[in-house]
């Protein structure tokens, strides 16, 4: 198994401060991985039996999704206590476990902290909303109705209807940007953002190395809570939201993407530096203005470290064109940060079947995205190939999907559990019936069938992973010259005397490309499909097929 040594591994990761730049994360959602007490529901002890697997990867990191006290209306994304583990997930002391575990692997830990809102049944929001002179009734963004008692402004919420709910305590109304249940704290008091640092500590006090934050550029609102304009038809992005979604029919101009966030950024990374070798990735749900919040976020040394906007999350087919096209958007919004990259996550549907993979597709686009400058997150059972489950609309537990069905069938796709072997009729997740049913075409995926299967999908990620962990130039190098030549996507990746040249058809014809006038380059990566020039110096790419040279 390719684990680290484990002779004084915590001591060998804290060395390293910029660790994070390059760093491949691996995103675990801790009810779908592994139950290890038999309620159908995974847990931390769970995820701890299952390190193993994870650090034979290859990968760096660990993120996991938040397990945190919470009535799961929105499955932890609905936070009653920021400081302690909910039950159905295990104790502080099972987490402690597993950290320990992780950094005995070589794995730093991640968690994902969710900032910008709570769980309406927080202690912080049952105080403020019991009246208006409370100590914590400006805790969370409280507003008076208009003249006709219709909400403040025209503010609405991602998961559906009015971003304001009427509270008849306060006779106010609440803002909330997702769930009812979801009020938005109020950062523009800075108790507020003082308490959040606290709970920041917490976590770096008992080992975490870092942190996702959850939809980082909606911690600020207007204070004037100006109403948004309307967005127009031809500029409308179903990135963030689904087509059927009244949120797409506005520019998000007040409600989020304020420039007050900067200053809390810079009072998190303040924090952040206290403890060492720590990093966070901010989640950019912005349509519209991605990079450039990308860039404003990440920019220098005292904001966050890096950030993933939903480019390669979107339904945008995978071509060399819409390739080239993001990553040189990139280089002009972010000329001095850091961006961190996926395909898959826990809210959008898999990209093995958003983008209609072959397995040739899923082989080269995954050697791809290993070989782009920026930090890389995988998401479970991306490894294996998994494609979206089809869950009934019976089966459903996603209120989003709920909502919206059927022309939007919500997060639970994605989310089913992991399958580890095909033999048990639940994956080797758990013993029991799951809270999401498994996908009976997963179980031919599962990752004991792939681990006796030399040419499967999961061997190829593992050689991607060791080859971009052999070459600086992958990890940390600049990048130069993205081009869409036709259907190939090429650039050259290049740190201290190391310069890759990579080339990938992203199409099911055969082309022929020349390599760089007056370059001699050496053929390397061959464990991953990689190809040699042919006879006259061109590179002969098949369908979805790669081509690595090392310049001699």
């Amino acid at each position: 198994m390719n684990t680290h040594a484990n002779a004084d591994m915590a001591k060998t990761l804290s060395a390293d401060k910029d660790w994070w730049r390059g760093a491949v994360i691996y995103q675990i959602y801790p009810r779908s991985f592994q139950d290890s007490n038999g309620d159908g529901i995974g847990d931390l002890n769970g995820i701890t039996s299952r390190l193993p697997y994870v650090a034979s990867l290859g990968v760096d990191a660990i993120w996991i999704s938040p397990f945190f006290t919470s009535p799961m209306k929105d499955f932890g994304y609905d936070v009653s206590d920021y400081c302690d583990v909910d039950p159905m997930f295990g104790t502080l002391a099972d987490f402690d476990a597993l950290v320990a575990m992780a950094h005995r692997l070589g794995l730093r830990v991640m968690i994902d902290l969710v900032l910008s809102h709570t769980s309406d049944m927080h202690p912080w929001f049952a105080e403020s909303r019991a009246s208006r002179d409370n100590p914590k009734a400006d805790w969370f963004v409280w507003a008076d109705p208009q003249p006709d008692g219709t909400p403040p402004n025209n503010w609405l919420s991602i998961f559906g209807g009015s971003a304001w709910q009427w509270d008849s305590r306060r006779e106010q109304y609440y803002l909330h940007n997702f769930l009812v249940e979801q009020p938005d704290l109020n950062f523009h008091n800075m108790e507020v953002q003082d308490a959040l640092l606290d709970v920041v500590r917490f976590w770096l006090d008992r080992g975490v190395d870092g942190f996702r934050l959850d939809t980082i550029n909606f911690y600020v609102h207007d204070k004037a809570l100006r109403s948004n304009p309307a967005l127009p038809v031809d500029q409308r992005d179903e990135s963030i939201a689904p087509r059927v979604n009244p949120y797409n029919h506005q520019l998000h101009l007040y409600s989020k993407n304020q420039p007050e966030n900067l200053a809390f950024l810079e009072r998190f990374r303040a924090v952040m530096d206290e403890y060492g070798a720590t990093t966070a990735v901010g989640e950019v749900g912005d349509a519209q203005k991605g990079l450039e919040i990308m860039g404003a976020y990440t920019a220098g040394d005292n904001r966050v470290h890096m950030c993933y906007s939903f480019e390669f999350l979107s339904g945008h087919a995978p071509t060399a064109e819409r390739f080239a096209k993001v990553l040189t958007d990139v280089d002009a919004y972010v000329t001095d940060g850091w961006a961190c990259w996926a395909f898959s996550n826990h809210d959008v549907m898999r990209h093995a079947t958003r983008w209609a993979l072959t397995d040739a597709a899923k082989r080269t686009l995954a050697t791809l995205l290993l070989s782009l400058r920026g930090s890389v997150c995988l998401y479970q059972g991306e490894e294996l190939g998994l494609g979206e489950a089809d869950v009934a609309f019976e089966d459903l537990q996603d209120p989003y999907g709920i909502e919206f069905w059927p022309e939007f069938k919500g997060r639970d796709g994605c989310r089913t559990p992991m399958v580890w072997e095909a033999s048990n009729s639940h994956g080797g997740f758990s013993e029991e019936r799951p809270w999401l049913p498994i996908s009976t075409e997963h179980l031919h995926h599962a990752a004991a069938v792939q681990e006796e299967d030399p040419a499967a999908l999961l061997h190829h990620y593992r050689k991607a992973l060791a080859f971009r962990r052999a070459h600086p130039a992958l990890i940390s190098g600049a990048h130069d010259n993205v081009t869409a030549d036709g259907s190939v996507l090429h650039f050259t990746r290049s740190h201290d005397t190391e310069v890759i040249y990579c080339a990938f058809n992203l199409s099911d014809v055969p082309v022929s490309h020349a390599l760089p006038a007056g370059s001699k380059w050496l053929n390397i990566g061959s464990e991953l499909g990689s190809i040699a020039p042919g006879p006259d110096g061109d590179l002969h790419l098949g369908p979805w097929q790669v081509a690595l040279a090392l310049k001699a």
